[in-house]
């Protein structure tokens, strides 16, 4: 079950400025966005989140691993500096995978409220997220052109 979790804000804003989609983000932008996210641990083997449910926000990997799952298939193994649920803050769908700890994990969660509350204060983290989201769609295709 996760546990909400305390980290330094100085050592979450170092640990977020290595997550790509928020490599466009200045220190002081960074130091701001520690404001709006909490860190959740969650031990080996537990499910983060559930396919079907609603999404409702953004998780940055801090500490350990994931593994993106569709059933029985494997569809990504996610480390420090990765993320995932980033459509979910632009709509409200279904998660389409589980993911799991593989390992000991601490997550930055940012809602999508949260989300678009400091969007508006800093729009540039919005070029961070179009930007990975655009780099996965092209893998997409290109995997599917394979």
């Amino acid at each position: 079950m996760a546990r909400t979790v305390e980290f330094p804000e100085g050592e979450l804003a170092k640990r977020l400025s290595k997550v790509s989609i928020l490599a466009s983000l200045s220190g002081s932008q960074l130091k701001k966005l520690a404001k709006w996210v909490k860190v959740v641990a969650y031990g080996e083997g537990e499910t983060i989140v559930k396919r079907g449910e609603e999404g409702i926000g953004l998780y940055l990997i801090l500490d350990g691993s994931a593994e993106v799952r569709r059933g029985n298939r494997s569809l990504a193994r996610l480390e420090e500096g990765q993320f995932f649920g980033e459509m979910s803050i632009f709509d409200s769908q279904p998660r389409s995978a589980d993911v799991t700890a593989l390992h000991p994990s601490k997550l930055a969660v940012v809602s999508k409220w949260e989300f678009w509350g400091f969007a508006k204060a800093e729009p540039d983290v919005l070029r961070g997220i179009l930007a990975e989201m655009t780099r996965r769609l092209r893998l997409t295709d290109q995997a599917l052109s394979e």
